[in-house]
């Protein structure tokens, strides 16, 4: 099916999400942008609905509804299981609706608790598509198995967070929190965690988030933010779509990220003319489509552009591990970076983050990544 045929209703667990969010990135208010754009992705979503009791979110509640969520008030009860109320209730909910509107196709279920496994079995009889979203170091094993497709919160681009450690155990135990890692330039500190974390499984860390450059566009080039948001959209219909991703699907997605968007605020008479631009630029490469005027969009496959990224990555780390005498930090390497090129982002060769753009050089026996606990980040060497 192809992504612009689904209609997702999206249901949250929000306290569990938040709780999740807070005890295990540092992250709070819990930030539904990322969610919303990674769905945005996937389709169209007709149904966003929240359950938690508001009085303790008063915050995050005022930032969800100015996203269209329908917030769904789980008030706590003097006697009574506040948890299995919001639970039974979305499941309820969930079900009424798979029923009730049968153009739904996906549902995106919010979640960590192994509670809701039953509920994505169900749906899946009922021949509904099911995607959960859950932090990953709240998250129970058994969600991921009895989805279609999971997304790790913390894996999603625009997600900020402190580093947190992966742990070769599978047994949950108590988070030690990490010593904050020094970068080599100042950068905003990620936020402090609001709470203890709590028992958790195994997390991936996150590489801390580095705003992008700003591009000169005397050239002619179109807005920096405008290339950020057509190559990461593009990136991420990549990843979701079983083939090529048509001019036309592109151009969706991004309007359903973002409503607003008109390739006319930068000159551009056309969406067909943008991607051209884009083209020229070494951007993205173009092919003829199944239809006319709507041409296949893809990374380009001339690799120099990449190749020569690589390089620079493994040269600044080399460089900084000569320098010092030790071997550098992922953190504050990206900014390393773009002091010998100003111009770098990741995002441009499909990465998600500079985390994964470090991964692919360790894939590519560039560099080798070792976690530090003491320092709660990577160490970085060339091989």
């Amino acid at each position: 099916m192809a992504p612009e045929d689904e209609r997702i209703a999206l249901f949250l667990d929000y306290e569990n999400l938040a709780i999740g969010a807070r005890d295990g990135l540092g992250v709070s208010p819990f930030d539904f942008g990322p969610v919303a754009d990674a769905l945005a992705e996937r389709g169209r979503v007709v149904t966003r609905r929240a359950y938690a009791d508001w009085s303790s979110f008063d915050e995050d509640r005022r930032l969800l509804a100015r996203a269209q969520v329908e917030l769904i008030e789980i008030p706590q009860r003097i006697g009574g299981s506040r948890k299995n109320a919001a639970d039974i209730k979305m499941a309820v909910d969930a079900i009424e609706l798979a029923y009730e509107r049968e153009f739904v196709t996906t549902f995106a279920i919010g979640t960590g608790d192994s509670d809701f496994t039953p509920l994505m079995h169900k749906l899946r009889e009922m021949d509904k598509r099911v995607i959960g979203i859950g932090v990953q170091s709240s998250t129970s094993k058994l969600l991921p198995a009895a989805c279609d497709e999971f997304l790790f919160y913390d894996r999603l681009p625009g997600v900020e967070g402190r580093p947190m450690p992966a742990r070769s155990s599978s047994r949950r135990r108590p988070a030690v929190p990490a010593t904050p890692a020094t970068p080599a330039t100042p950068a905003t500190p990620a936020a402090e965690p609001a709470g203890p974390a709590g028992p958790i499984e195994p997390v991936e860390p996150v590489a801390p988030a580095t705003p992008e450059p700003s591009e000169d566009t005397s050239s002619g080039g179109p807005d920096p933010d405008l290339t950020t948001v057509v190559t990461s959209t593009l990136a991420g219909l990549a990843r979701a779509a079983d083939g090529a991703v048509r001019a036309s699907t592109l151009k969706r997605a991004i309007l359903r990220k973002d409503p607003t968007f008109d390739e006319g605020d930068q000159g551009f008479r056309g969406f067909g003319e943008l991607l051209r631009h884009l083209e020229n630029r070494g951007v993205v490469a173009l092919a003829p489509g199944t239809a006319a005027g709507d041409p296949e969009v893809a990374f380009p496959e001339d690799t120099s552009a990449e190749d020569e990224a690589f390089a620079l990555f493994a040269t600044t780390v080399r460089d900084l591990e000569e320098a010092a005498g030790a071997p550098p930090q992922l953190s504050g390497l990206k900014d390393q970076m773009r002091k010998r090129d100003p111009g770098f982002s990741e995002k441009r060769f499909g990465f998600n983050g500079f985390l994964s753009f470090a991964r692919a050089a360790r894939a590519r026996d560039l560099v080798t990544m070792e976690w530090d606990e003491g320092r709660g980040d990577y160490q970085l060497s060339v091989w």
